[in-house]
């Protein structure tokens, strides 16, 4: 059973189903489970099919939350690039479920993040200190 991140050859393909308005994140056949679980945590629903007599891969993909409006599921969509990127994935989106300006905000969100653990670490590396010499 072929998916669009088989087919894309990407690590993760989101995209609208045709004939409905369901938005999927389609990852490639037997993903690891750490490419699942952030897909997860992105807010997408995880669902499985497994093969009759459990021969074969299952084949697992995510969908946007049924609940949203098409505006949140862009929104969702459009969030989840940045955190798949820096988690070092490859990511196909189509231009109309991307939004710029949600994209801008998603990037420097994940920005703060990271400046915020990095200050709450106790191993965080300290800028060098400026001696004067007299």
């Amino acid at each position: 059973m072929g998916n669009r991140a088989d087919d894309e050859g990407t690590d993760i393909a989101i995209y609208r189903r045709p004939l409905t308005d369901t938005v999927h994140a389609d990852t490639p056949t037997g993903a690891c489970e750490q490419l699942l679980a952030l897909i997860d945590e992105l807010g997408f629903e995880r669902n499985t099919v497994r093969p009759a007599g459990d021969k074969g891969p299952a084949y697992t993909w995510h969908e946007a939350p049924g609940h949203l409006s098409e505006d949140e599921t862009k929104q969702l969509a459009t969030r989840a690039v940045p955190a798949l990127l820096t988690a070092g994935y490859t990511v196909h989106i189509p231009a109309y479920l991307f939004d710029q300006d949600v994209y801008r905000r998603a990037v420097e969100d994940l920005r703060a993040q990271r400046i915020t653990a990095a200050a709450a670490s106790p191993t965080a590396p300290r800028p060098p200190s400026r001696r004067s010499r007299g």
